[in-house]
């Protein structure tokens, strides 16, 4: 079985209703996080500040102590099974707009429900109750 290990984040910001989520829409169709693979030398925040880069043009980011969730699955490629771990953490930003990458179709910012709502896999939507948890979900 390949071993594959990513992070990710739950990236947030205030907006005059309360906090609202950025979820992106992978190609697959489906809703979800920021999140890419560790590449060789990053630690899993490294990663994170890399991706949000990458896959949305935002930099401005901070860390939410305390929020740091591992999720584990499984899905095929290529024929193969491949067991994924990906880090998530919660993070803020100030920047309302969004550069997609090309790796995304698009992206949306929600109220707590509204995302939780949209999140296609039960794994995400596990993550935003955990959020819910620390009373981030305002």
């Amino acid at each position: 079985m390949l071993e594959e290990r990513s992070a990710g984040a739950i990236l947030y910001r205030e907006s005059p209703d309360g906090k609202i989520y950025l979820l992106l829409n992978y190609p697959s169709g489906h809703w979800d996080f920021v999140k890419g693979n560790i590449e060789k030398g990053e630690t899993f925040k490294e990663t994170v500040l890399r991706e949000i880069r990458e896959e949305t043009g935002i930099t401005d980011v901070s860390f939410i102590d305390g929020f740091e969730n591992k999720v584990e699955y499984h899905y095929q490629r290529d024929g193969n099974l491949v067991h994924k771990e990906v880090v998530f953490f919660l993070a803020k930003t100030g920047t309302e707009h969004v550069k997609i990458s090309h790796e995304h179709q698009g992206f949306v910012w929600l109220n707590f429900k509204d995302a939780l709502a949209k999140l296609t896999y039960k794994n995400a939507q596990n993550l935003m109750k955990k959020v819910s948890e620390l009373g981030f979900n305002a």
